[in-house]
């Protein structure tokens, strides 16, 4: 049986640091971020199915998103105002990516690659992939509030910028997220704690 080097791969999503052209009063990696935003991709598909008529499958919408930054172990993350500078650096990185996620792939057994490849290949235009984009931004949107909470100004032009990207895509089940989730975000522990707990 060959070994396969996958898994060794995705425990160095912990390596990988985000916004690093920013001061950060609290170091984000990969793993975290992805953890966030299945967890919050989760949530949309939840909230979508229960309040707004969807028939999403919220497991699916979570490995989805899990899995929705693994290229990063082979690429790292290149800032955003570095990958979308222009046109054609944004062409280029995306086919970057496109190469890491077939060469991530790849090292999976071949018996295992069919149930892996609708996870790492996320390049497609469904449900599914829109869901995952919304969380991520929220999730983005989110560590900018984090940051101005603590008094990281640092961050005010990028909560800006994200705010716009959110408007944008707005749909129920994120305005749902953003009035009941995103507002405990700016509370101290104290304000968010179970009383008696």
């Amino acid at each position: 049986m060959n070994r396969s080097h996958f898994y060794a791969q995705m425990a160095r999503m912990k390596l990988i640091q985000r916004w690093p052209l920013m001061r950060n009063t609290d170091p984000e990696n990969v793993a975290e971020h992805s953890l966030q935003v299945a967890m919050v991709a989760h949530a949309l598909a939840v909230i979508k199915n229960t309040l707004f008529g969807g028939r999403l499958d919220p497991g699916m919408a979570a490995l989805r998103a899990l899995y929705h930054d693994a290229s990063e172990v082979l690429t790292g993350d290149l800032p955003t105002p570095v990958k979308y500078f222009n046109h054609d650096i944004a062409t280029a990185y995306k086919a970057i990516e496109q190469n890491a996620e077939q060469s991530l792939l790849a090292m999976l057994p071949a018996e295992l690659q069919p149930a892996f490849a609708p996870l790492l290949c996320g390049h497609r235009d469904d449900d599914y992939s829109h869901l995952v984009k919304s969380a991520d931004m929220l999730c983005a949107y989110l560590k900018c509030e984090e940051e101005l909470s603590a008094g990281n100004r640092e961050f005010a032009k990028a909560r800006e910028r994200l705010t716009a990207m959110l408007d944008a895509r707005m749909n129920d089940e994120i305005q749902y997220f953003l009035e009941v989730f995103v507002p405990s975000f700016s509370l101290s522990l104290d304000e968010i704690s179970t009383p008696g707990f």
